[in-house]
């Protein structure tokens, strides 16, 4: 472990900020990859060219080191960054589909949200086999089916672990994870998924399997990338250093919860991963669950999922005295969402935006305002100074710190 990491850092330090972003650039000859931006790269062959064509190639500014490069969409206002250090460009605000496809919402509606979150930039979309044990995917693959959208201007995003009730049907097993992805693929109706992620660590199946299949499903085309959700960064890196001693893939991005009361490990350990190994973060939850709203008074708000048949574990959390005294500190945040002229759930988004190596938010809705609402924290992003950081962690109170 020690061994890889040293290696890792050693690699990294070699290489330019802007390759360390983008990946390397083709050399004389072709090397690694195509032309970065369309012909900044070196001719095959190197030689040859005219002293014109040389005078003509522009290299572009290098990238801030560690940095994640952000466009905006003509039109939407939707920004795009690097999903870690891949390539892969999504929207900084995808669309989940956990409780709400497939349950909460009608089908219809999904249709509707789906179309508006579209329409606005987002191009990223998450799901799970195990949500409304499939049916969240049967709904997803049903609407983009009837859009007709090109299959390449979207990601779609699913997890394994849970499909079934049987013994086979559960973890991170090689047949699990090749059986599951492709139960997956059938519900949505798509020849492959964008990523794929382990849903979670599997203690009972070994790492070198699950690095294997996934690079498995990969080759074989039913995946472009995998990432892990809920991984702890030693496991992560375990992953990353068993892809590397085998010239297998390893992962791209992890998924985290991340909000006001839930931020360690994406302030403190992911980072870390992100400038060392590349891999990014897809956080999801930016609410509590709905918790984060200012329309709280006293009771669990309809929007929030402790409300939906079959969360009653999370009801009794957010009645706990730790679950009313998280309320109080929202509530403590009004007159900082009031002088930003936003919402308290549109800072709570852009507040999850400015953490560093944070490719996208997974935004969780049930109806299209809310929707609306929550695509309004990318006004909100641009108004987060450093003062009104250090004002929302002082009423917090929960600022995570170095160990070191």
């Amino acid at each position: 472990m020690q061994v890889s990491i040293a290696c890792t850092e050693q690699n990294l330090r070699s290489r330019s900020s802007e390759d360390r972003l983008c990946g390397p650039r083709p050399g004389p000859g072709g090397g690694n990859g195509g032309p970065v931006g369309g012909g900044h790269g070196n001719p095959p062959g190197g030689g040859g060219s005219s002293s014109k064509s040389r005078a003509a190639v522009v290299p572009r500014p290098p990238a801030p080191a560690g940095a994640l490069r952000e466009s905006t969409g003509r039109g939407t206002g939707m920004k795009y960054r690097n999903l870690g250090k891949s390539g892969l460009r999504v929207s900084c605000l995808g669309l989940g589909t956990w409780v709400t496809f497939g349950s909460q919402i009608s089908d219809e509606t999904a249709e509707d949200l789906l179309t508006v979150a579209y329409e606005h930039g987002v191009n990223l979309f998450d799901t799970a086999e195990v949500y409304a044990a499939g049916k969240a995917e049967r709904t997803l693959g049903n609407i983009l089916k009837s859009k007709g959208w090109r299959r390449s201007s979207y990601v779609i995003t699913t997890k394994i672990f849970w499909g079934g009730q049987a013994e086979t049907e559960r973890g991170l097993s090689r047949k699990h994870i090749i059986e599951g992805l492709q139960g997956s693929l059938d519900r949505l109706q798509l020849e492959y998924v964008d990523i794929v992620f382990a849903n979670r660590s599997d203690p009972n199946s070994p790492m070198e399997e699950i690095v294997r299949a996934m690079t498995y499903v990969i080759n074989q085309g039913l995946a472009l990338y995998w990432g892990t959700s809920r991984w702890s960064a030693a496991e992560i890196m375990e992953a990353y250093s068993m892809a590397r001693q085998f010239n297998l893939i390893p992962p791209v991005c992890e998924q985290a919860e991340n909000h006001f009361f839930q931020r360690e490990k994406v302030e403190m350990q992911l980072p870390e991963l992100y400038h060392k190994i590349g891999v990014g973060s897809v956080t999801w939850s930016p609410l509590a669950c709905g918790l984060i709203t200012s329309k709280y008074d006293g009771r669990v708000p309809d929007t929030c999922k402790a409300t939906v048949k079959g969360y009653q574990w999370l009801k009794e959390k957010v009645q706990s005295e730790e679950g009313k005294k998280q309320q109080a500190r929202v509530m403590d945040l009004l007159p900082i969402a009031h002088q930003l002229d936003c919402t308290v759930a549109q800072l709570a988004i852009a507040w999850c935006l400015r953490s560093e190596g944070v490719s996208s938010v997974l935004l969780g809705v049930s109806s299209e305002e809310q929707l609306m609402e929550h695509l309004g924290s990318l006004q909100v992003l641009s108004q987060l100074t450093p003062q009104t950081v250090m004002e929302i962690d002082a009423l917090l109170g929960n600022k995570s710190h170095s160990k070191k």
